[in-house]
């Protein structure tokens, strides 16, 4: 077994980052691609790198010469058919985008009944994974930034300004939040209702991504929130190719 690895999932704002030693998780971390000192420091001779990205080329590209240059050698993780106990459903396994893959198969892991997962970042999505492992399908929608922005640029008089969120708004920019709080909440738990449908049974629901803790209050249904949920899906993808 490789005596270190670094876990990185690369997303669309932000990088998380794991370094693991002799199996052991020893650091963690997360930063903007503008500033990757943090990142830079745990890249040490002797380690490799697996990562999920669902970033741009320009933010690929600046991580890519980040380990090039530190002489790491990189996987770059995309999704698969089948891994872990996991099937994955979609039409075109590839097109699944490799965090969602990576959130199913640490989601599996952890339980063997049926579980949604939620990924709460510049988009959310919301997976459904059965109790046999199958990857049933989910739904992608607008994340909180991204909702703010099309309020902000396709209507006329809503502020740039974050409000907060109210039962019953009694401003534009509180109405704005507490709509998008809504819009999100109303998606996990409407999924969630779907896949406790056709279980049979009452799913249990995982929360991850940036944006996860400010829908954790506003949830009328259990969620668990698990920060470090795609990397530990890289983790078991990584511990099974050195396995091998």
């Amino acid at each position: 077994m490789t005596a270190r690895r670094l876990l990185i999932d690369a997303g669309n704002s932000r990088l998380k980052w794991a370094a693991v030693e002799d199996g052991q998780w020893c650091a963690q971390g997360c930063c903007d691609y503008a500033d990757l000192a943090v990142l830079k420091a745990q890249l040490t001779s002797g380690t490799d790198c697996f990562i999920a990205s669902v970033a741009s080329a320009a933010h690929e590209q600046r991580l890519a010469a980040l380990l090039e240059a530190a002489d790491i050698g990189a996987l770059w993780l995309v999704a698969g058919a089948d891994f872990g106990g996991v099937k994955n459903s979609y039409q075109n396994p590839l097109q699944l985008g490799v965090d969602r893959w990576m959130g199913l198969i640490a989601a599996r892991r952890r339980t063997r009944g049926p579980v949604l997962v939620v990924s709460d970042g510049t988009a959310m999505t919301a997976d459904a994974l059965s109790a046999d492992g199958v990857f049933l399908g989910g739904v992608i929608v607008p994340g909180a930034s991204l909702m703010r922005r099309a309020l902000q640029q396709g209507t006329a008089h809503v502020s740039e300004v974050t409000g907060r969120w109210q039962a019953f708004p009694r401003s534009t920019v509180d109405a704005v939040e507490s709509g998008i709080v809504a819009a999100l909440c109303g998606a996990i738990e409407q999924q969630r209702a779907r896949l406790a449908e056709a279980a049979g049974e009452v799913p249990r629901c995982l929360l991850t991504g940036g944006d996860a803790g400010m829908l954790l209050p506003h949830l009328t249904v259990p969620a668990e929130h698990v920060p470090a949920l795609v990397l530990e899906g890289i983790d078991c993808v990584a511990r099974e190719r050195e396995s091998r």
